[in-house]
């Protein structure tokens, strides 16, 4: 299956299917990762409020502008909402500073990260999850996913966001999404890998010509960091790069164990935004349209699918995260 460098979303725009992820990449390593990316031949980056590297990535791409090397309309550029910041009153405002540190006009996509609302924290914006005194998240019971949508509608209007969508929604939130919809989402970005390809997910996506985004594609194996750095053991982390079968593949096309992933997710229509700051395997991710896998590749990857038992995210580390009325992993998908 021949793969596009870009997928056209239902709003017309064109999204580039391979994006530079950015989670856990520290300010002080996203300018090498963004002008590694760049000068690859990178155009879509992916941020979040949340992960508190906006500025370090406006600051590096103000310089690719003030260079000339490239301007703002070639790339295609994704933050998000983050979750004491899903209510109506506050889609704006969070936005309105997400630009403010990426130091640009509007970007091309704006997702609710999550469809769990937590308390606001109006004083202190940067605190993105936060803690009542036994160390539960603060959790907001009466989050209204419709009345927060059309908030992020208003964004379009107003020329802040080119195109809106949404992230870590199962199927129940997509349709009520949909259902109340004036502009409806281009995207749901969600964990998918080999393990894990969440095909009822993928099915009602295409069916409201929704583009499926994976996030983690080759597993997140990064993470323990994050976890460790709140004091966590990480769970159980998906050895994908590792796999036998994975391997096979990849030696039969002289690729690496991770372009076979990506590249297996690419022939399925997704988008993948792999993460990393180092500049050899940045290169590497972007290097998938050399090589195609034939039915038989596509066959052996997709028989290590484990349906819903291939789920690692599930946001339990955030003591009591479960308990909010909109938590979108009870379901199957």
């Amino acid at each position: 299956m021949s793969v596009r460098d870009h997928i056209l979303l239902n709003n017309s725009l064109k999204f580039p299917v391979i994006g530079l992820g950015t989670w856990q990449a520290e300010p002080s390593e996203i300018k090498t990762a963004i002008d590694t990316a760049l000068e690859v031949g990178y155009r879509h980056i992916d941020t979040a409020f949340s992960y508190m590297n906006e500025e370090a990535i406006g600051d590096t791409l103000q310089e690719w502008f003030n260079s000339k090397k490239l301007k703002r309309g070639d790339l295609f550029i994704t933050t998000k909402l983050p979750m004491p910041a899903v209510r109506p009153e506050d889609v704006e405002p969070y936005l309105r500073e997400s630009l403010k540190r990426l130091k640009l006009k509007y970007v091309d996509l704006y997702l609710i990260h999550c469809p769990i609302g937590l308390k606001p924290v109006h004083d202190n914006m940067n605190n993105t999850f936060p803690t009542i005194p036994d160390g539960t998240v603060s959790l907001d019971p009466v989050t209204d996913l419709p009345a927060t949508w059309k908030a992020m509608e208003a964004q379009v209007d107003n020329g802040l966001a080119k195109s809106i969508g949404v992230s870590n929604f199962n199927c129940v939130q997509i349709e009520k999404i949909v259902r109340h919809a004036r502009i409806l989402p281009v995207t749901d970005q969600v964990e998918l890998h080999v393990e894990f390809m969440q095909k009822p997910l993928r099915a009602l996506c295409k069916l409201h010509n929704i583009v499926v985004t994976a996030y983690a594609p080759i597993g997140s194996p990064g993470r323990t960091k994050f976890y460790a750095a709140r004091g966590q053991k990480a769970p159980p982390i998906p050895c994908l790069i590792h796999n036998p079968l994975v391997g096979e593949v990849a030696k039969k096309h002289n690729k690496s164990n991770a372009q076979v992933l990506l590249r297996h997710l690419l022939q399925h229509g997704l988008v993948v935004i792999p993460k990393s700051c180092n500049p050899k395997r940045i290169k590497e991710n972007f290097q998938l349209m050399d090589f195609q896998l034939d039915s038989e590749d596509m066959k052996k990857l997709d028989s290590l699918d484990k349906g819903a038992k291939g789920r690692t995210f599930d946001f339990l580390l955030f003591k009591g995260i479960d308990q909010h009325p909109e938590y979108p992993f009870v379901d199957e998908y």
